[in-house]
């Protein structure tokens, strides 16, 4: 129970930073050790902060969850998916290139936007941002992994917000 509450997001059910982290320095050891490909894919909600100004606080709280069972829904069984943010999520692609990781993303954000989202009644319609980044030469760490997922899902943002950035 103890590990549970250290690993697991409350909000969400998801697993939370401290154990996406973990699970990425162990894929970049592995995948040094084997030169296997793997990808991560960085995502936020667009606008939140409207969401919880227009709707309040326990309606965040809500479509995060709902975007928690959503996330976990579509990745494999092998994939690591966790909220590392207030409305940040990531995901941890094993044995995946940067095309699977975009076509994973962008099955991710397809579903997100064909979802309507319900808190007491109300109506709430979501996109995401994604950032999608391969683990290869030029990347010297895990944080630089995020960092290269980072800049991409900006980049989403800054060219429109609700898709995918490589």
């Amino acid at each position: 129970e103890i590990y549970r509450l250290m690993t697991i997001d409350g909000l969400t059910e998801m697993h939370n930073k401290r154990y996406f982290t973990e699970m990425l320095e162990r894929e970049v050891s592995r995948s040094q050790r084997y030169e296997r490909a793997f990808c991560i894919v960085l995502f936020d909600i667009d606008h939140f902060k409207k969401i919880n100004d227009t709707f309040g606080h326990l309606a965040g709280d809500a479509v995060l969850r709902q975007l928690g069972a959503i996330v976990k829904h579509k990745v494999r069984r092998d994939d690591i998916s966790a909220r590392v943010g207030g409305e940040e999520f990531a995901i941890l692609l094993p044995e995946v290139g940067v095309d699977g990781g975009v076509e994973a993303a962008r099955k991710l954000r397809a579903a997100v936007e064909g979802t309507t989202f319900h808190f007491e009644g109300t109506a709430i319609n979501v996109t995401i941002s994604l950032g999608v980044a391969q683990w290869e030469q030029g990347i010297e760490s895990a944080d630089g992994l995020i960092k290269a997922a980072d800049t991409k899902m900006y980049e989403a943002k800054s060219s429109g917000r609700n898709r995918v950035c490589f």
